[in-house]
């Protein structure tokens, strides 16, 4: 197998556990963890790409690794944006989870001597 096999191989497998993360995980924090998974994973597949030309010989393309540097950097911005953002909500709120997403609460039991 080659490096570019291995490493795409690796790119599938991050997106995968992310996607699943994304599924099963109903923490908001997990969530966005997940979704950071779910992008490294682009991420190392974008720059197998982007180095698809070393095995003959020549050097990488520029435009993808500079594409992959920029992502990367948009990536950490959106992240620290929705980490402060679930922040607000727990300090407005209490709860980071919305109230929708809330599970019911028990209905109190009736009492006998009530009429």
């Amino acid at each position: 197998m080659s490096d570019a096999t291995i490493f795409g191989l690796c790119a599938a497998a991050l997106v995968g556990l992310g996607v699943y993360g994304l599924i099963v995980n109903p923490q908001p924090l997990r969530k966005i963890l997940a979704f950071n998974v779910v992008g490294s994973g682009v991420f190392l597949l974008a720059g197998v790409i982007a180095r698809r030309g070393a095995g003959a010989g020549f050097g990488g393309d520029p435009v993808p690794q500079a594409l992959l540097i920029t992502g990367i950097v948009v990536a950490f911005s959106a992240t620290a944006l929705a980490v402060a953002l679930l922040l607000r909500l727990h300090d407005e709120a209490g709860s980071v989870t919305l109230s929708s997403d809330a599970p019911p609460k028990p209905e109190p039991a009736p009492h006998a001597d009530a009429p």
